[in-house]
């Protein structure tokens, strides 16, 4: 297959969901765009399929949601125009333990606070300044190093956002409360010791009390197809199914952003760099790897807790203690026999997702980069550890370990889903550093991925920044969709 001769101001090499907001950023300005997808569909990390039987649909990659609906550039489109419908869960998260109690994660800061008894006052410390000031933290943190619009706040959230998760613990004197901390900062996918590995759980809390932790009806390549149908009703241009090998295979445009990581961008268009940025990409560090199930299930998880089912993700990982174990076992190359499960049960809230009385349950835990290890024996103990008689309500499932993920999408390297590791050392200066992280050494290419800041998560920031600066350089447009 060949792409059409016809030029284009910007062409966008990847659809998931930066590479879509990057398509759309530019056609909004009044480019002529060509967005172009190595696979049949658009969507990247953003893809729902039929994995294990006939009318069950099961998320690909990633499947609950606070931020796209954080997202401070998506929350500008009419998506819902466009087919896409959020479900918030009753309970955005439940974290169950050993001893049949849970600590709930609830929409209301209040209400999730309140039932941390003894850490309320600890909890609310922590969270209400962010969470008040949610809306504008958003698109500061959602964004390359800059100076901050609003110094004060993002003060308040740097001095805590900067240190380790374990250090944040020592706040929190009760099992719930630590165990619910570190739950969400095991998101990081690293060892919890590390400095700025309590950012992402502040930013996944202070999104779930504002906005919650939704997921997409029908599963999560709504948000895609939301995302494709209106860049097409900008009169953008798609071509699916065709995977760029070398920049010669484009048609020719003024401009190229590619949402893939640094391993890809330099076997496209490498030849075109700067010895130095070229030995800054090969330099580029990836992260854990993820081992995936999705479940086929005859009726719902039976979790111990009943609150559990109202939930719809759950950390599975006991106490603190345990989860830092699990992850600096992972960090350290190893297999944990207790690893920290991140489950979501989408068909509780969605009946599009399986047939009538039947349910689908999606679940993954950190491995180390590249692992090939077959994690299911030791993912089902853990949701049978909290929810005995799972084993029996399975129907069918479908597995992929790290090599498998890389092979589904090349850009999760090693089956790292945050297109590389989010340390210290690459959150702002992903890939390179460099003045901006999205202008490569070769004019007119920049790269728009989850490789860039602000990283991973299904956000389309990262799209959303690159396509600005993309055209302020090459266009010298100033102004087009504002955030």
């Amino acid at each position: 297959m060949s792409l059409s001769k016809k030029d284009y101001d910007a062409i966008v090499v990847g659809s998931g969901p930066n590479g879509l907001a990057a398509a759309i950023t530019l056609q909004q300005a009044g480019l002529s765009v060509l967005l172009i997808e190595a696979k049949r569909t658009i969507g990247g990390g953003l893809r729902s399929e039929e994995l294990t039987l006939p009318g069950y649909v099961h998320d690909v990659c990633s499947a609950i949601h606070p931020m796209a609906a954080s997202s401070p550039f998506f929350r500008t489109l009419p998506l819902e125009q466009h087919g896409l419908q959020f479900i918030n869960p009753p309970i955005p998260l439940a974290h169950p333990f050993d001893d049949r109690s849970a600590a709930l994660f609830k929409h209301s800061l209040d209400v999730t606070a309140q039932a941390l008894t003894e850490d309320r006052q600890s909890y609310l410390k922590l969270m209400t300044p962010i969470v008040k000031d949610w809306p504008r933290l958003a698109e500061e943190i959602l964004a390359p190093l800059h100076f901050p619009k609003h110094p004060f706040a993002m003060a308040h959230f740097g001095f805590d956002a900067l240190t380790s998760a374990t250090h944040i613990a020592k706040r929190f004197v009760s099992k719930p409360a630590k165990g619910l901390w570190m739950g969400m900062a095991a998101h990081a996918m690293q060892s919890l010791s590390h400095a700025t590995t309590s950012a992402v759980a502040l930013v996944l809390m202070a999104a779930g009390h504002s906005v919650g932790w939704p997921l997409a009806k029908g599963g999560s390549k709504a948000i895609a197809d939301a995302l494709g149908s209106y860049f097409s009703s900008l009169g953008g241009t798609i071509e699916t199914d065709f995977y760029v090998r070398s920049l010669s295979q484009l048609p020719s445009s003024q401009l190229v952003l590619f949402d893939v990581t640094p391993r890809q961008l330099l076997q496209i268009a490498g030849h075109k760099f700067s010895s130095i940025y070229k030995w800054q990409l090969r330099r580029y560090r990836y992260g854990m790897g993820v081992f995936k199930i999705d479940w086929a299930l005859d009726q719902p998880i039976p979790f111990a807790v009943e609150a559990c089912g109202q939930a719809g993700t759950l950390h599975l990982g006991n106490t603190a203690e345990e989860i830092i174990a699990s992850e600096q076992l992972t960090s350290e190359g190893k297999h944990p026999e207790k690893p920290f499960v991140l489950l979501a049960q989408q068909s509780l809230f969605d009946p599009s997702r399986a047939p009538t009385g039947k349910h689908t349950a999606w679940a993954y835990c950190h491995v180390p980069h590249g692992s090939i290890l077959d994690m299911t024996a030791k993912i089902e103990k853990q949701v049978e550890r909290f929810a005995p008689g799972f084993r029996d309500v399975i129907v069918a499932r479908h597995t992929m370990n790290s090599a498998q993920m890389e092979e589904y999408n090349v850009n999760y390297v090693g089956g790292d889903i945050n297109g590389g590791l989010m340390n210290v050392g690459q959150l702002f200066t992903r890939p390179a550093l460099r003045l901006s992280p999205y202008k490569t050494s070769a004019k007119g290419i920049y790269i728009c991925s989850s490789s860039t800041p602000p990283g991973g998560g299904a956000h389309g920031m990262c799209g959303y920044h690159a396509a600005k600066k993309a055209m302020k350089d090459v266009f010298g447009k100033r102004k087009s969709s504002t955030i």
